[in-house]
């Protein structure tokens, strides 16, 4: 067997090749993060062995600076484990008692690792072909939470600018309000509007489904404690803009992840409470199931399992969640586990039943969570779709 052990950079990448006997092939060398450089790497592979099957090669999870190679290595047929940084840090840590972190000898670091560690698995096809998922899930999380941001101002704003109206309506964020704030966007604004026109504005934005009228709209507003400003009037515009913005495009990456969920057919999907956006980030994020031998690990990989502190007779009796998994699939889990909890009467009577044990509501969602990832890893190792006793206790 053949080890490859890759650090990658931006504009580089240093390399290590070793031989099941432990000698070594290649001594660290530098290849540009080019197609010449790529080249260069295969060419002092194939010298060392034609065999694919006969050849590993390891790099770490930096992020997109790994994501043209990897589909170099893949598209050859190399097989390719991909490392978290966490675990390539603690094996090199373990290895010398001094403080040395190099490039060079990051990249024997990771062939040692994959040389000795049959518990790494190569990164499957799977996995390669769900980042485009996984691409779209983490742009929509990051539009959404722009979005989010925008509409704290947007509650802000209004405060300032026409604070009754919050009574007045269910919600600030509703088509209706934003059409009435985008044309006036102040107290004073809507009080000398003309009637029948907020009339017909209100009437046409929420199809006629607003429960307060255009008249008690003005009327409240002249009689509005507001101060007439400018400035946050031409901010409050601006934010709802963006905000409209933001919505449209949010509306099309979600047409581009149903696309991918319509050919991948989860049968997560089956889960009360799962719907098409969670399901898509929880699939994105963990990819292959069958990568993780268990649950459990699914759970760690997620930052979702509690942290054991244990020396001599001192037990940690408050024990923490570790976090230092897949924030976005942590944030998907325990999501998908409050609305599943909402949905669901099993789920629903094992959060009170943790609830009544004493357990703060976010202790008991994250058990729930627990809960939701072995069914969740049920489900896709066997294909079956959800039913009530699919639920593993």
């Amino acid at each position: 067997m053949i080890y490859v052990g890759i650090d990658i950079a931006k504009d580089k990448h240093d390399c290590f090749i070793v031989n099941s006997d432990g000698e070594v092939v290649f001594d660290v060398f530098t290849i540009p993060n080019n197609m010449d450089g790529f080249l260069d790497l295969l060419f002092k592979i194939r010298t060392c062995e034609k065999d694919a099957d006969k050849v590993k090669v390891g790099l770490e999870a930096t992020g997109y600076y790994s994501c043209n190679i990897l589909g170099f290595l893949k598209n050859k047929g190399l097989p390719t484990i991909v490392i978290n940084p966490l675990y390539t840090s603690l094996s090199r840590k373990s290895i010398s008692l001094r403080k040395t972190k190099t490039d060079k000898v990051d990249a024997r670091t990771i062939a040692s690792m994959i040389m000795s560690d049959v518990s790494l698995k190569p990164y499957s096809d799977k996995l390669y072909h769900n980042e485009d998922l996984k691409s779209l899930t983490r742009y929509r999380f990051d539009k959404v939470m722009q979005r989010a941001k925008l509409k704290q101002s947007v509650s802000r704003l209004v405060n300032i600018l026409f604070p009754e109206l919050e009574k007045l309506v269910s919600t600030l964020h509703g088509n209706a309000v934003y059409k009435l704030l985008s044309e006036f966007p102040s107290a004073q604004h809507i009080a000398s509007a003309n009637l029948k026109h907020l009339t017909h504005l209100l009437n046409t934005a929420s199809k006629g489904r607003l429960r307060v009228t255009a008249d008690e709209i003005r009327e409240t507003a002249r009689k509005s404690i507001s101060s007439y400003l400018p400035a946050k009037s031409l901010e409050l515009r601006h934010t709802i803009k963006m905000i409209c913005e933001l919505n449209s495009e949010i509306s099309e990456i979600e047409a581009e992840i149903k696309k991918i969920m319509d050919v991948i057919d989860s049968p997560i999907l089956s889960i009360p409470g799962i719907g098409q956006n969670l399901g898509a980030m929880i699939i994105a994020e963990i990819g292959d199931f069958s990568r993780f031998d268990n649950p459990d690990k699914i759970l760690a990989f997620a930052g979702c399992s509690p942290s054991t502190y244990q020396s001599g007779q001192l037990y940690s009796s408050h024990a923490k969640m570790e976090k230092r998994g897949s924030r976005h699939l942590r944030w998907a889990l325990i999501n998908a586990a409050a609305y599943v909890c909402n949905w669901e009467p099993t789920f629903s009577a094992y959060l009170q039943k943790k609830r009544s044990e004493g357990k703060h509501y976010y202790v008991a969602l994250s058990h729930a969570a627990k809960k939701l990832v072995r069914l969740l890893y049920h489900l896709e190792t066997t294909g079956e779709t959800y039913q009530t006793s699919s639920i593993l206790s």
